[in-house]
């Protein structure tokens, strides 16, 4: 009798309450087992004792109950699955901070890294598990029920087919294909839910170009608020805001190039929502300006930078790899496979797809270097003899057209296939622009990296793939394969596959085929090359041939010092000896010569200069000490002084100590009526410096109302009538009788 799926079997049960015996399905939540599974934890970024131990336990708690989960049979397994809610929180929570392959990773402990396998593996199996409807011949679900119990439980949507083709696509690719391609086969709604989750990665374009503070191609579908902040470009904002957005394009490029990579089929969905034109639009916008601003902070951290550029790079390359792959698979692919009937449709998509690109010229340029577009065209022509050659020359002219605008010159690339080394490195893609500049500019160890796939060879390594070469080619010599290793990056397949094709680059194919490797000069010798801070000391061995050996002493010296010795040494006593023996001799009488005794010192002599003999010259300065030459004044004394002579004396006195108080005093607040007739003292004195008469104020204001006037007040009346239109305010009375003239002021 043939095994029944397990979506018909059941099984019987005895109920708790009633004690009957109840049928129930196979998949029933009564058959799930009560397990609580803890959520995941990725591993601390630090090395704090108690973070890896809390990290430790709770992987271990993970993986000890994946482990339980696998060993369960077919009916426990899937009834686990379906209905304990805690499991899907604990793989969703995996899927979701578990590290990727281009995250930056510090060394842990082999302890956490060992544990960390581990849970991977058992992640994996268990999705795996999970995407399988038939385990053996005993056990297995009907394909139409398994593919509602995916979709109707949430056990796989679009989200989590991203994240497991990011996570587990490198060495599980061929699994992984089967995986998803047989979740998309047994439930095509999954197609529905791609096509409707194309908004949201596209928008995911968007929100790059708004933290860039760029505009793309419907970019927004709103116009911008007012009160909305201008958003600056990624040269004017702070390193860790770029630093999230370059990280933020990374993730996106590469786990939509992951999910391409694992599923073709994909890529129709793709372009109905014209996914390589926006591809292209946003490699044209972001990329160069993500790598001006790196380029641009010389003076910040170096290492972050160097992070920055080699992921920026290599999220550069994918996003070229996946518009190829969606040309591959929507023309290129089917002209290859299907008849000449049917490739028209495919070759005018092909067509298009280039066509709606043409003006994205660094985009081009960049695809061009990796995958020539004269070679596809050279397919569709070699496909079709009905080919739109104008269009087609057309595109090839605006390829030309786009590396005319550059300096840069063509440069075969490394295989886009080895873009991964075995072991999980990244490694970065030569198509980017300025690349020299940036290395002389910042001295990044990425930009060597940037300039080449892979890092320069020497030594044992680089003879090695000299040997593998004229293993096949013995007739070349070692120098030009050298210059060919150099030009194709150190790849010995490359260079070999372009020696037997003959297209080898225009440098090369000039070179001498026997040229013999260079032989390099040999360094200068250590010994001689040799400086520092004890060069050419008495002790230098390298610069002389003789060292004086008694000044070296090795240990302690045996002579050890006693106060008894110290007392006795007379050394320094005999060095000052002579010098203080010198001072003690005294001439007290020097001996003339011969012939000086005949001219007596009376005698005149005629160029001695007797002008101020008989003066005194300084010895009345004020400053002289001699108490016999500085007298004081000289005073009365008090006994002899009158009574009226005391009195004008205390008077005087009292007058200058009221002075000097007077000086000294200190008005804080001076009087204000003081100050004015200062003022108006100050003024009369400055009028009559100038010639002008002092303004009688007073003759002008005269006497009382009918007692007449004087001259003069009536003389200083009309001299301020007619003058006082000179000072503020002038013209008042020929104002205000014009405008009484005109009726605005009534009389």
């Amino acid at each position: 009798m043939p095994a029944l799926p397990l979506d018909e079997l059941q099984f019987t049960k005895k109920d708790s309450l009633t004690g009957k015996i109840k049928t129930l399905p196979a998949l029933h939540p009564e058959n799930k087992t009560d397990r609580s599974f803890v959520l995941y934890k990725p591993p601390p970024s630090t090395e704090d004792p108690a973070l890896l131990e809390e990290f430790l336990e709770r992987a271990r708690f993970v993986a000890d109950d994946l482990d339980w989960l696998l060993a369960l049979p077919h009916d426990k397994f899937w009834c686990q699955v379906i209905f304990d809610e805690s499991l899907q929180k604990c793989l969703d929570s995996y899927l979701h901070y578990a590290p990727r392959k281009f995250d930056t990773t510090t060394d842990l402990l082999a302890e956490v890294n060992d544990l960390q396998k581990h849970l991977h593996r058992n992640v994996f199996l268990t999705f795996l598990r999970m995407s399988t409807h038939k385990e053996s011949k005993d056990h297995f679900i009907t394909p139409s029920v398994f593919g509602e119990i995916l979709y109707n439980n949430f056990l796989f949507d679009i989200p989590k087919i991203l994240d497991l083709c990011v996570l587990f696509g490198k060495g599980n690719g061929s699994l992984l294909q089967k995986m998803i391609g047989n979740i998309f086969t047994q439930q095509p709604s999954y197609f529905s839910d791609l096509d409707e989750t194309m908004p949201t990665i596209l928008q995911v374009f968007s929100n790059i170009l708004h933290a860039c503070g760029l505009q793309g191609e419907g970019a927004s579908a709103t116009p911008q608020k007012l009160e909305e902040r201008v958003r600056m470009t990624p040269g004017g904002i702070h390193l860790q805001e770029l630093k999230d957005i370059v990280l933020y394009v990374c993730d996106s490029c590469i786990t939509l190039w992951a999910f391409l990579d694992i599923f073709p089929l994909a890529c129709q969905t793709f372009q109905k929502h014209d996914f390589c034109f926006r591809l292209a639009a946003l490699y044209e916008l972001v990329i160069p300006e993500l790598e001006s601003a790196i380029k641009k902070r010389q003076h910040e951290d170096i290492r972050v930078l160097s992070d920055l550029w080699r992921r920026l790079s290599h999220s550069r390359k994918k996003m070229l790899e996946m518009f190829h792959m969606l040309v591959n698979q929507l023309c290129l692919q089917p002209i290859l496979e299907s008849s000449c009937d049917n490739i028209q449709a495919y070759i005018e998509e092909f067509l298009h797809i280039f066509t709606s690109v043409l003006q994205e010229t660094r985009f081009l340029r960049d695809y061009d270097e990796l995958f020539p577009v004269a070679d596809d065209v050279s397919l569709l022509q070699q496909a079709s003899s009905a080919l739109d050659e104008t269009r087609t020359s057309y595109i090839l002219q605006a390829v030309e057209s786009a590396w005319d605008r550059t300096e840069r010159r063509r440069k075969m690339v490394q295989d886009p296939s080895l873009s991964e080394t075995t072991d999980g490195d990244l490694t970065v893609p030569s198509a980017s622009e300025g690349l020299e500049n940036f290395e002389e500019q910042n001295r990044l160890e990425c930009a060597g990296a940037a300039a080449a796939p892979t890092a320069p060879v020497s030594g044992v390594e680089l003879d090695s793939l000299i040997s593998q070469v004229k293993d096949l080619l013995p007739d070349l010599g070692e120098g030009f394969v050298l210059a060919c290793l150099e030009e194709y990056n150190y790849n010995v397949e490359h260079v070999i596959n372009n020696l037997l094709e003959d297209k080898l680059v225009a440098s090369l194919q000039e070179l001498d085929r026997a040229m013999p490797r260079p032989v390099k000069a040999d360094p200068t010798p250590l010994v001689s090359s040799r400086c520092n801070v004890f060069q050419d000391d008495e002790f230098d061995v390298f610069s002389k041939d003789t060292v004086d050996v008694s000044r070296i002493q090795k240990g302690k010296r045996s002579d050890k010092a006693t106060t008894k010795s110290l007392l006795n040494d007379k050394r320094l006593v005999k060095e000052q000896k002579e010098r203080y023996s010198q001072y003690s001799v005294i001439v007290e009488e020097v001996p003339e010569p011969s012939g000086w005794n005949l001219f007596s010192q009376e005698d005149y002599e005629d160029e001695y200069d007797d002008t101020y003999d008989g003066n005194q010259v300084g010895a009345n300065d004020a400053d002289s000490d001699d108490e016999l030459i500085s007298r004081r004044p000289f005073t009365i004394p008090q006994v002899l002084r009158s009574k009226e002579e005391e009195e004008q004396e205390g008077e005087e006195d009292e007058e200058e100590e009221m002075e000097e108080k007077e000086a000294t005093k200190d008005h804080f607040v001076q009087d204000p009526a003081v100050l004015r007739e200062r003022a108006e003292a100050r003024r009369m004195t400055f009028l009559a410096r100038r010639g002008q008469k002092p303004d009688n104020s007073t003759a002008v204001v005269g006497s009382a109302k009918g007692r007449g006037q004087s001259r003069e007040t009536l003389q200083e009346r009309r001299k301020k009538e007619a003058s006082k239109g000179t000072r503020a305010n002038h013209n008042r009375r020929a104002m205000a009788d014009r405008k009484r003239s005109k009726g605005m002021i009534p009389s």
